[in-house]
C-alpha cells in the first residue's frame, strides 16, 4: 500500500448496486471493477482501515435503483458488514444531502480512495467534491466502470472511451488515479 500514506485512508465503494446490472444502462466497460472493489475491500478490512458504502436511493420512476426495488440492493461483492459506514443519496455526489463530510472530519480521515459506479457520473462528481473540499484523493481506475453515452450530435460514445476521458479529466487536477494493483502493493 505504498499509495497509501496513513491509517486515516478510507475506501469509500459508490453505488456499486444491483441495478447497474441492467440492460437499462446500456453497454458498460471494465467488466472486472467489481472484483477489484472485492479486493480493495478485503484489505481494508483486513488491515480494520475505514470503509464507507454509498448508495444511490433514485427519485426516478424507471430507474433500477430506485427503493424499494432488488436493483437497489448492493452488490454482493461488496455487501456491508456491521461496523462499516453507509450513506445515501439521490444526487451524483456523494457529498450531497449526506454526512459523509461530517462522518469524514469526525473520523480524522484526511485521504479518500474511491471506487465504484459509474466513471463519469457519481465518481466523478464525488472524487471533484473531495478534493474541493481538501481531502486527498486517490481513484483506482480499474474499479471502476461506465456505459456507452451519446453525444449531442447523436455520435455513440463507446464505454470505454467515455471511462477513459473522465478519469483523465481527473488526474492531477482532483485527484491522483491508480490501479488496484498500486494500492495492493
Amino acid at each position: 500500500m505504498a499509495f497509501i500514506k496513513s491509517e486515516n485512508t478510507a475506501l469509500i465503494l459508490i453505488d456499486v448496486q444491483q441495478g447497474f446490472d441492467s440492460s437499462y444502462w446500456g453497454e458498460r466497460n471494465n467488466l472486472d471493477a467489481e472484483s477489484n472493489m472485492e479486493k480493495l475491500l478485503l484489505l481494508w478490512r483486513k488491515k480494520k482501515m475505514p470503509v464507507i458504502h454509498v448508495k444511490h436511493n433514485s427519485t426516478e420512476l424507471a430507474s433500477p435503483l430506485r427503493p424499494g426495488q432488488v436493483g437497489n440492493n448492493f452488490k454482493s461483492e461488496v455487501e456491508p458488514i456491521a461496523g462499516e459506514h453507509i450513506e445515501e443519496k439521490n444526487v451524483n455526489s456523494a457529498f450531497i444531502g449526506t454526512g459523509l463530510e461530517k462522518y469524514l472530519r469526525s473520523h480524522k480521515i484526511e485521504i479518500v480512495v474511491l471506487a465504484g459506479l459509474t466513471t463519469d457520473h457519481c465518481v466523478s462528481t464525488t472524487t471533484r467534491m473531495a478534493a474541493n473540499l481538501g481531502f486527498e484523493t486517490l481513484v483506482a481506475a480499474d474499479a471502476t466502470a461506465t456505459f456507452n453515452r451519446t453525444a449531442l450530435d447523436g455520435t455513440n460514445l463507446d464505454a470505454d472511451q467515455v471511462h477513459k476521458f473522465a478519469l483523465a479529466s481527473l488526474n492531477g487536477e482532483f485527484a491522483t488515479i491508480i490501479n488496484t494493483a498500486q494500492l495492493l502493493e
